[in-house]
């Protein structure tokens, strides 16, 4: 059989990306061979640059930063820190201004800007991109895939501006035009110009279908954003997460896992632990905000009711959910794609048999009220989420049930089911 080859991008170091490793895995199980291209991650010396996680499934990380950038910033660093480089320094710059003054000037202003303004963001994210091309084009692939607009662009180039063109998925993991960070036109105008080009495109829900439709006068396929079921999870260890924490056994823990992001209602969340009758709040995470949280727990002298955990790997994360008596997922309604989201994590508590406290938007509802595996709160409102779950600590009965329901929902919102609607996708092409 020979195997279509199949180059994906994703903008991140790949190491906690749920949902581009299920279908990646998939992929290369079923007739593929995929190389995914991803971002290295300089702080992190022991990930590679080239991994392979199986026969037919590669992982390639691009540089993150150019070569002349590196040269420039360990230049600058050592011209603080020693004197006579500094005075080293000036000497020339007085020669170059006396012999070229222009020349001199021009060089400083250009070192500075790509130093010390947003000029080196814009230089960093175009080594990259233009890395991922550079890499998407060494070999002969039949079909791309760009994972969410930021290599949408990588997807366009490779696949479509070439003598044989090939076939493209834009697979949106967000809503583009509406989400926390992509303000503005240009992302609404760049998103509109490309997707004419793609040849599929594949949405998270049907709530996200149809705002497609509206904004593009197409509806996109829908592959939901469901773990691979846990077998015999009952069975299965939990980590020693009590232990680590130096909480006794029988305290409830009360989990949040996930990106310690803004708009994910956490410091509602935070707010509410006095209210809570009992148990431990528990942060697996990180994230831009992870420090003004703990501010805010030592502000409300909250130490020995909320603990933070430093982000878990996607194979050791289950290990850690089990422990939960209930999983919080409290986005709040700052953007349209986080009111249309059916997040990943909902899913990862009700494969753990864990019952939900969650906001009423409306994909999250229609699981947590339709299989009855938890409760809708008020978000944005911290006594409503207390009172939600004082609610459950209150109902033993309710509690158990909604356990049970969980055990059972988990048989349909799981990726062995959901892959299928993946894989068709590419047949289709």
């Amino acid at each position: 059989m020979i195997r279509k080859k199949v180059c994906m991008f994703v903008w991140n170091h790949f190491t906690n990306d749920a949902r581009v490793l299920r279908e990646c895995t998939a992929l290369s199980a079923s007739g593929y061979t995929v190389d995914l291209i991803c971002i290295a991650d300089p702080k992190n010396k022991e990930l590679p640059i080239y991994e392979a996680r199986n026969p037919n499934f590669n992982i390639y990380r691009v540089k993150r930063y150019p070569d002349s950038l590196l040269y420039l910033q360990i230049i600058y660093r050592y011209i603080l820190k020693y004197n006579f480089l500094k005075m080293i320094m000036l000497l020339i710059l007085f020669l170059l201004f006396f012999m070229i003054p222009l020349v001199a000037l021009s060089t400083v202003v250009v070192l500075l800007m790509l130093l010390k303004t947003k000029c080196k963001v814009f230089w960093i994210k175009g080594n990259i991109i233009l890395r991922m091309i550079g890499r998407g084009l060494i070999k002969n692939y039949d079909i791309y895939h760009s994972n969410d607009l930021n290599t949408l662009v990588q997807g366009v180039i490779c696949s479509k501006f070439r003598i044989k063109k090939r076939k493209l998925i834009y697979d949106s993991h967000e809503v583009q035009t509406s989400r926390t960070g992509y303000n503005g036109n240009f992302y609404k105008y760049l998103e509109g110009s490309l997707i004419k080009i793609i040849d599929s495109m594949i949405v998270e829900n049907h709530t996200r279908a149809k705002y497609n439709k509206k904004l593009y006068g197409f509806y996109p396929h829908v592959v939901h954003n469901y773990p691979i079921k846990l077998k015999g999870y009952k069975n299965k260890k939990k980590s020693s997460l009590r232990k680590l924490l130096g909480i006794s056994e029988d305290e409830k823990i009360l989990l949040y896992q996930g990106g310690i992001q803004t708009g994910r209602g956490l410091k509602n969340l935070i707010k509410a632990v006095p209210l809570f009758n009992e148990g431990t709040l528990v942060l697996i995470g990180d994230g831009k905000i992870k420090s003004e949280l703990e501010e805010l727990v030592n502000q409300m002298n909250l130490h020995q009711r909320v603990k933070f955990v430093p982000k878990v790997s996607l194979n050791d994360l289950p290990k850690y959910t089990k422990n939960a008596y209930v999983g919080f997922q409290v986005l709040n309604n700052v953007c349209f794609n986080h009111y249309s989201a059916s997040s990943n994590k909902l899913f990862e508590y009700m494969s753990s048999g864990v019952p939900v406290i969650a906001c009423g938007f409306p994909e999250i509802k229609k699981v947590v009220v339709g299989e009855r595996i938890g409760l809708c709160v008020d978000s944005h409102d911290p006594t409503s989420i207390a009172k939600g779950l004082n609610y459950l600590l209150n109902s033993p009965d309710v509690y158990h049930d909604m356990k049970q329901n969980c055990i059972t929902a988990k048989e349909i919102y799981n990726w062995d089911e959901e892959k299928k609607q993946f894989l068709s996708i590419y047949e289709q092409l």
